[in-house]
């Protein structure tokens, strides 16, 4: 799909499926449907294009296992081959395109659903692959009353459903397709979706721009990434954009780790691993509370860490008297607020980051002027030389969020003692209600942050000491001064203008004094 208007073409027919055959089931609940039948036809496809590859190479030319294969053909062997293979397996009859083909005649097409849904999960039970495949179909209930109030409602919809899918132009070759059929139009909907959500959109969602700049940040000056980290990954957005950065080959060598509380955007995370043509042995993402309940930490430290944190969360803090002993807070002495959890996350990053790893967080930016346990938190991380960068986006890139966040760069191993400070917040153009970072946009912050020194009105290299003695502020607008747009005005012009106009006002009450005595006389 490289051609834009291809693209946008798709883009318009996937988000006609989506809001043509939600129905009576909320636009944000229906997203499940539309992006879980999606993955459906994605590892149905990708499964029988891999064993078809497999029988031509054998000499088996013109193969096809979704037609020219029973379920009762299927070898054992061959099961458990592909299962290592692809982490997870298929009865031929239970392929999403084989389904479709009955689906209009299947009375039960839910009850069918369900059990195909569950033989998948099933197939990697006692493999390597299954937590990777556990639950990944448990947010799309065919059973759901809000699909219908009928069994035969309910199929009739979800029969729509998958011809609209089926019928979507994806590309003819998966490997060919990759990341611009099946892995765009799942990143589209997604963006569709959290902009229509709010602010709970937000909660899972980075914007593309946002997190490839995040990305670009996090590979400076690294000839080899191999282990990648987002400890609040949401829906996988930020951590699968390395496979742009870095490009597929680079990519093909990274292993990706994450951690999400929510269980609906858990499963999401995943299905995009997948529809990326991420393997299942090449990510590790993992249910639960980073913050309280970490699960990757024996398999840091990380090359690069990329992060969107919730803003201003609850969470334990000082009610769990282990906390303070935790070796990724202890080191600053003070834990983050209760009510505040920002640089709870930010001291979870700096533990898991490599000695050369490099770290670039979305923060709250009340995060970088705040008194009390954060400032203390702050100071911390400026006394050891962790900060490198401090950049003030936009304000209204997140959905959700209209104000102005910033980018918190950290690094273990800096070749200075300053924190250079970027004045991004005119860096943007507007689209819709939103604003929105451009391909420019990326390259002028990318390219102030490599370079590194003292532009005015946009960039500030500060010591350390300085910031310091300013109360630990790491806000932009502390050091990068702002540029006066106001017009300049010339005193002697305007003096000379006045001047010119008391004269003429004079002339004029004289005329007008003429005049007077002319009527009365």
């Amino acid at each position: 799909m490289a051609n834009l208007n291809e693209r946008a073409e798709l883009h318009k027919t996937i988000w006609q499926i989506a809001n043509d055959l939600r129905g009576s089931v909320d636009g944000w609940d229906f997203k499940n449907y539309v992006l879980g039948f999606l993955f459906y036809r994605f590892i149905s496809e990708d499964l029988t294009a891999h064993l078809n590859r497999l029988e031509i190479e054998a000499g088996n030319e013109g193969f096809d296992y979704a037609k020219d294969v029973t379920d009762d053909d299927i070898d054992d062997d061959i099961r458990k081959q592909t299962i290592d293979e692809k982490g997870y397996f298929i009865n031929p009859s239970e392929l999403f395109q084989n389904v479709l083909l009955c689906a209009e005649s299947d009375d039960n097409l839910n009850e069918t659903l369900a059990c195909i849904f569950k033989n998948i999960e099933g197939s990697a039970m006692g493999t390597e692959s299954e937590s990777d495949m556990k639950g990944l179909f448990s947010d799309i209930d065919v059973n759901s009353p809000k699909l219908g109030a009928t069994v035969s409602k309910r199929n009739e919809l979800l029969t729509k459903l998958m011809q609209k899918i089926g019928a979507m132009d994806l590309g003819g070759d998966l490997q060919d397709a990759r990341i611009d059929a099946f892995g765009d139009a799942y990143e589209f909907l997604m963006t569709m979706y959290a902009s229509n959500a709010g602010k709970s959109g937000g909660e899972f969602f980075t914007p593309q721009e946002v997190a490839e700049l995040l990305a670009r940040i996090a590979c400076t000056s690294k000839s080899r990434i191999t282990r990648v980290y987002d400890p609040a990954c949401g829906s996988g957005s930020l951590l699968l954009k390395f496979v742009k950065v870095l490009g597929l080959e680079k990519a093909q060598q990274v292993s990706f780790f994450g951690q999400e509380i929510n269980i609906t955007t858990y499963n999401l995370c995943r299905i995009n691993m997948f529809l990326h043509h991420v393997p299942f042995d090449k990510f590790d993402i993992q249910l639960g509370d980073t913050l309280t309940d970490p699960k990757h930490l024996a398999d840091q430290p990380f090359d690069a860490i990329v992060s969107n944190p919730p803003y201003s969360t609850h969470w334990a803090g000082d009610s769990n008297p282990l906390l303070i002993n935790d070796d990724r807070y202890s080191p600053a002495g003070v834990l983050a607020p209760k009510t505040k959890a920002d640089l709870a996350f930010t001291m979870h990053m700096l533990h898991h980051l490599s000695t050369t790893g490099i770290a670039a967080i979305v923060e709250f930016p009340g995060v970088l002027y705040r008194g009390g346990a954060e400032q203390k938190i702050r100071q911390y991380l400026v006394e050891n030389n962790f900060v490198d960068c401090v950049i003030q986006l936009p304000a209204n890139l997140f959905f959700g969020v209209g104000i102005a966040t910033c980018i918190i760069v950290l690094k273990k191993s800096k070749a200075d003692n300053n924190v250079l400070f970027i004045d991004a917040s005119a860096e943007c153009i507007k689209d819709g209600n939103k604003n929105k970072l451009t391909d420019g946009n990326i390259d002028t912050i990318f390219n102030t942050y490599v370079g590194r020194v003292d532009v005015d009105y946009k960039s500030k290299l500060v010591n350390n000491k300085d910031i310091l003695a300013n109360d630990c502020n790491l806000s932009v607008s502390s050091y990068v001064e702002q540029e006066d747009t106001r017009e300049v005005i010339n005193i002697a012009e305007v003096n000379a203008k006045l001047e010119s106009l008391i004269t003429e006002g004079n002339e004029l009450n004289e005329r007008i004094s003429c005049i007077i005595k002319e009527l009365e006389g």
